[in-house]
């Protein structure tokens, strides 16, 4: 009778771990987790990639990942043309997979036209954010404030709490990831106010320097993609706004404490086939494995989804 009820409580032990390991504690409201996946390319069959200027780091180590070369030895074969552009090269072929922000309708529009099915796979947040000259003693401004700006009716720093002198309001050219991301993320259904060209640089670089040169007089404005700045080009001189006093950094992004954030995606063309590298490449960055790459490349990487 002992041994038949040793068994009977080893059985029910042994059903209760496995239940518990199939369904932890929580597990029926928190999110479900992507399977890990592994992944190796030959290097002879690594797709054709382009996108984003802010996604150049990623696109360099996902390829030092999945194929065992270098990071140097990626930085020489990738080549991003930047957002708007990196689309074009895939509807023309040139391009297998874009790692890349929201482009502009114009080329989702030209896309479609020519017939060209496109699948996004989301990967990653990235947020707009708002920079100004350091010597500034602006620290945070409102959303209404921002908004009041870039529509013309703020025109003086001591409008929002600053120094009495105009303010210089940067955009980016309208083909830029950055402007998109501005007009839909933050402008939504409100224009921007036209801006001279010389106040649109072409390069998100350059947008930086030209705030970074207001040492004198520190009146200057614009915006940028987050990663961009925080990883890749942050200059002297250049300070990030907060926006209704929420600064923005991974963890504000990530828990959406700060709101002017977009999805980041990987891009194939609906026709790649099933057994393509593109294809694989744009799955595996939904793994477990992925993910941790894309966090490792300091990018937030999408929340688990139930």
């Amino acid at each position: 009778m002992y041994r038949k009820k040793s068994i009977m409580l080893c059985a029910w032990m042994a059903i209760m771990i496995a239940l518990t390991s199939l369904t932890p504690l929580g597990a029926l409201c928190a999110p479900a987790k992507p399977k890990p996946g592994n992944l190796t390319i030959n290097l002879d069959s690594y797709p054709v990639v382009d996108g984003s200027t802010a996604t150049l780091p990623l696109s360099y180590a996902l390829m030092s990942k999945l194929t065992g070369i270098s990071d140097e030895q990626a930085m020489q074969r990738i080549r991003h043309s930047k957002t708007t552009q990196s689309f074009y090269s895939m509807v023309s072929g040139s391009a297998q997979l874009l790692l890349v922000y929201e482009p502009s309708q114009e080329a989702l529009d030209y896309a479609a036209d020519r017939g060209v099915k496109l699948e996004f796979t989301p990967i990653g947040l990235d947020a707009l954010v708002f920079l100004i000259n350091e010597t500034n003693s602006v620290d945070s401004l409102s959303y209404q404030q921002l908004l009041g700006i870039y529509t013309g009716e703020i025109t003086n720093w001591n409008q929002v709490g600053g120094a009495d002198m105009p303010i210089v309001a940067y955009q980016r050219s309208d083909d830029s990831g950055s402007q998109v991301m501005m007009r839909g993320v933050f402008m939504k259904e409100t224009p921007l106010a036209e801006a001279p060209t010389e106040l649109k640089p072409a390069e998100m670089g350059g947008l930086i320097d030209e705030l970074a040169a207001y040492r004198d007089e520190a009146n200057a404005i614009g915006y940028s993609v987050y990663y961009y700045v925080n990883n890749m080009y942050m200059q002297p001189g250049v300070k990030l706004l907060k926006i209704d006093g929420v600064a923005p950094d991974n963890e504000s992004i990530a828990s959406g404490a700060y709101p002017y954030s977009q999805v980041f995606n990987a891009v194939i063309r609906a026709d790649a086939p099933a057994a393509s590298a593109q294809r694989k490449i744009a799955h595996w960055l939904t793994t477990n494995e992925g993910r941790e790459l894309i966090e490792s490349a300091g990018y937030v990487a999408m929340p688990y989804l139930p």
